[in-house]
């Protein structure tokens, strides 16, 4: 619980920096990063909650195979984002797409998906999500195997109803999230929103930091600019 508590924190601080954010670019960006931490902080409350449960199931059961086993990678670094008729999530799968498409399943019920990757790079790969945030139409929801990514498209029941969130443990846990600390007056908020985007920049893959330094180009130009008026 201490890595939740931990998270809630770092998710609390980038509401801040958003707030304080004025160019839309960083905004996005931002923004961005902040679904990734609740998408995390979802994952672990809801991984601890039946954690349990799925230590009894496997202390119980001594299967005894000849075969090596497969690792198996719970999916937890993907993101989502949605249009009037679906929910799309992009969930991270590195080489899946030389797999043959056989070993590449996905179940859509009304409130949740599963989605399952077998035999990638020597490991099989899944990523359940229950308690949607609305229903689906499973019939009509559908999944396509992208490089180092399978995007999973969920059909909205209720067409052009936006979803402040992917799931209800999302929004509960946003909704008993501790209330943010006092900004500080005398510091800089320049300087916090600096201080943040370089992390992300440390942090963030190759498109990550050519959004970044494009920002940083585009704020220094600005600033060039007005300085000579």
């Amino acid at each position: 619980m201490a890595k939740v508590a931990e998270l809630r924190l770092d998710a609390e601080e980038m509401r801040k920096l958003l707030a304080m954010a004025e160019r839309q670019r960083v905004k996005d960006v931002i923004t961005i990063e902040l679904r990734k931490l609740e998408t995390e902080i979802s994952s672990l409350v809801e991984t601890e909650s039946t954690a349990s449960s799925t230590n009894e199931a496997a202390s119980s059961s001594k299967p005894v195979s000849n075969q090596p086993r497969m690792m198996v990678v719970d999916i937890k670094n993907y993101a989502w984002d949605q249009s009037d008729k679906f929910m799309k999530i992009y969930a991270t799968v590195p080489g899946i797409e030389k797999v043959e498409k056989d070993y590449v399943t996905c179940t859509f019920k009304e409130k949740s998906f599963s989605l399952r990757c077998d035999s990638v790079n020597n490991k099989n790969y899944t990523c359940e999500v229950a308690h949607l945030m609305e229903a689906i139409i499973p019939e009509e929801s559908w999944y396509k195997i992208k490089t180092d990514t399978v995007l999973v498209m969920l059909k909205k029941k209720n067409t052009g109803k936006t979803w402040p969130y992917l799931t209800t443990t999302e929004k509960k846990i946003k909704d008993k999230g501790t209330k943010p600390p006092p900004i500080d007056k005398d510091a800089d908020p320049n300087e916090s929103l600096m201080k943040m985007m370089r992390q992300m920049y440390d942090e963030g893959d190759d498109e990550m930091k050519r959004t970044i330094a494009k920002a940083w180009t585009e704020s220094r130009d600005k600033q060039g600019k007005g300085d000579v008026l």
